[in-house]
């Protein structure tokens, strides 16, 4: 444990960070499979797609994420929902 008062305050700033971080993390999950599981079931994707899309900028913006591979994943899933509309 930690005797000096800078590395603890340090260290519970990173605990709620942590926390934070993990919480934003797993919605983004969460809401990309939710865009899969539509297009693969042949579904309209717009308002789902735009929703993660915007999580995944505001991730990138409060640093969870690097603001690459929030590209990468919007990317991704624009290819893979209009790949599965398309056939």
């Amino acid at each position: 444990m930690a005797n000096i008062k800078s590395q603890i305050k340090r260290n519970r700033q990173n605990e709620t960070r942590r926390v934070r971080n993990r919480a934003i993390r797993s919605e983004l999950r969460t809401r990309e499979k939710a865009v899969i599981a539509a297009a693969e079931a042949g579904e309209p994707t717009d308002e789902l797609m735009r929703a993660v899309q915007k999580r995944l900028d505001m991730a990138a913006a409060k640093g969870v994420i690097h603001p690459n591979e929030a590209g990468r994943r919007k990317s991704r899933l624009v290819a893979r929902s209009t790949q599965t509309n398309e056939a």
